[in-house]
């Protein structure tokens, strides 16, 4: 007992001191959940000497990385995002706030701005709408567009509707290191050159259509209704409001001297391939009222054609109305009327009236 006395001044700090330290301990704590990138982003990257950095991360860490390194950009894919999304992305990025609102709404016409450090390209996209044959409500092709805003460090494509994905672009591009090396810029090439692509494979289908409806546009069994010919000139005219606008701004961009020197024979060539695209479509406008003027035409002429057999029948209905109506007056004093064939006589007087009438008027062409 008396030497357990001895040891209990020190045994009871030590325990004090284990249950303290204890106590003080902070417990372990599990990592921060990793931030999810909105809905409306498809894809973001970091690119340093035209390759991609291994996996993925939020767009503002993306930012983040590529401004500590030199010759490194971000791009972020979107497709369809709201104004908060995209506000929020404004703030990562550095984007005007009007900037940021005409990304996030859709329906622009083909332009190139820029609006401090921010060159905003837009550009109508188009898919050709598969169809066993052309109605009046037929829809052939399919429109919508892309916003691509250039900064020195990013890009960002925003793409509305469902026309134009751009999976094939990114793809494209991380297979030419080269290329992609040149910075945002080579996005930009590469979506033009993707829209021009789209162009010129949705002519080649509308020209098979405007092919066949030309094959049946005089054809006397299966002639088109003038509403499928006018169905198809509304969906031209909204294809030229994708094709014909992308002019300009494409010769701005080569003219200004914006775009590296490595990519100015590129976007030269997506120029030239544009003006094919255009010439097409403006050749398919006039086909188009050739077409419709024709079909005008022939229908004008049917009706000619209608109203001369009915005025042929008309007038042979005419003999016979005259012959009965002369006979059928009632006078006392008429030749033929106690004639014995009398009645006979007039029926045929009748046949034979409209026998003739109608071999003159058949050879005539009227019948």
């Amino acid at each position: 007992m008396f030497g357990l006395r001895k040891r209990e001044p020190y045994l009871i700090p030590r325990t004090l001191g284990r249950i303290i330290e204890g106590l003080s301990r902070p417990e372990p704590q599990s990592a921060p959940p990793r931030r999810r990138n909105p809905d409306a982003v498809v894809d973001c990257a970091v690119y340093y000497g035209g390759n991609r950095k291994p996996g993925k991360m939020h767009f503002t860490d993306a930012v983040r990385v590529a401004g500590r390194q030199r010759d490194s950009f971000v791009w972020l894919g979107l497709h369809e995002p709201d104004e908060a999304t995209m506000a929020v992305i404004a703030r990562a990025f550095g984007l005007h706030e009007l900037t940021a609102q005409q990304a996030a709404s859709e329906g622009h016409r083909p332009a190139a701005e820029t609006l401090g450090d921010v060159t905003r390209l837009v550009l109508r996209t188009a898919r050709y709408v598969e169809h066993e044959e052309l109605t009046a409500t037929s829809e052939v092709v399919d429109t919508g567009d892309v916003t691509v805003l250039l900064g020195e460090r990013f890009v960002i494509t925003v793409r509305h509707g469902a026309a134009g994905a751009l999976t094939a672009v990114r793809e494209g591009l991380e297979g030419r290191p080269a290329l992609l090396a040149e910075g945002p810029w080579a996005v930009a090439y590469a979506v033009c050159d993707r829209m021009v692509d789209l162009y010129l494979e949705v002519a080649a289908h509308v020209e098979r259509d405007l092919e066949a409806l030309e094959e049946i546009a005089f054809a006397a069994d299966k002639a088109p209704d003038i509403g499928h010919v006018y169905q198809l000139k509304r969906e031209m005219v909204e294809f030229k409001r994708a094709v014909l606008p992308l002019q300009e701004p494409l010769q701005r961009l080569v003219d200004r001297g914006v775009v590296p020197d490595g990519l100015h024979p590129y976007l030269v060539d997506v120029r030239g391939r544009l003006a094919r695209a255009v010439d097409r479509v403006a050749g398919f406008d006039d086909l188009l009222n050739s077409i419709l003027q024709a079909r005008l035409a022939q229908v004008s002429v049917d009706q000619n054609n209608d109203m001369r057999k009915i005025a042929s029948w008309a007038a042979i209905a005419a003999v016979q109305t005259a012959i009965a109506g002369v006979y059928g007056m009632n006078f006392e004093f008429m030749p033929e009327l106690r004639w014995h064939y009398g009645y006979f006589g007039a029926l045929g007087l009748m046949a034979v009236a409209a026998v003739g009438l109608h071999r003159r008027l058949k050879k005539a062409g009227w019948l």
